[in-house]
């Protein structure tokens, strides 16, 4: 779900559920930019290539930039139209072979326990029926040395911003309710608030900072 941004407004938009997603990418022949998140361009250009998850992986563009970077990457959404636009992406630049794309609902499917030496998940909106078991499983996928990113947006009482949709309270978190979920002696862990990438604050008219979890397994 790349570049998720909400913007602040009188008028509130109903809050966006997986069953309306689809409609959602719809209503536009793009919903998001295309290009990465600034989080992760911050955090994985320096990181050898090897295997990574993109959950909650939207039209792809985080995923893409991995991928032309060497990366094996696994994206996953639950949105079968986004899956389908960010394959069609991924055969026009030549990078099929290093995509997988699987339609899968975070709050029932568990990646495999330490088969990525990355774990990204930017801007995961969507009501859990266990948040703590779905972060704790993303962790868990993270392979011995590996890295596990975690961005949101830094909310505060008004839920009701979104130039493309709007999210209920429960459905965002913060990098510090994320570490909690980690057993301490197995991570180096650094939370952070950061500035939004001013490009994707422009596309969306939302420039709410982020919350950033950079958590690497010990090895």
């Amino acid at each position: 779900m790349s570049d998720h941004q909400h913007e602040h407004g009188a008028a509130r938009q109903p809050a966006v559920t997986r069953e309306t997603y689809d409609e959602l990418y719809r209503s536009a022949p793009a919903l998001w930019t295309g290009r990465p998140n600034s989080q992760l361009v911050a955090e994985a250009s320096d990181l050898p290539p090897g295997r990574a998850l993109d959950a909650g992986a939207g039209e792809g563009g985080d995923a893409l930039w991995l991928a032309s970077r060497g990366w094996q990457v696994t994206a996953v959404d639950f949105s079968p139209v986004a899956l389908e636009r960010g394959a069609a992406k991924a055969a026009e630049l030549e990078l099929t072979a290093r995509l997988a794309w699987r339609h899968e609902d975070l709050d029932a499917w568990t990646p495999p326990a330490g088969s990525f030496d990355l774990v990204t998940a930017h801007y995961l909106h969507a009501t859990w029926s266990d948040r703590s078991r779905m972060f704790q499983g993303l962790a868990a996928a993270v392979a011995p040395g590996g890295t596990l990113l975690v961005v949101g947006h830094l909310m505060g009482d008004d839920w009701g911003h979104g130039q493309h949709h709007a999210h209920e309270p429960g459905a965002v978190y913060t990098a510090e309710e994320i570490a909690a979920e980690l057993a301490s002696g197995d991570w180096d862990v650094v939370t952070e608030t950061r500035e939004r990438d001013r490009g994707a604050g422009e596309h969306t008219g939302n420039h709410v900072p982020d919350t950033v979890l950079v958590a690497r397994r010990r090895e």
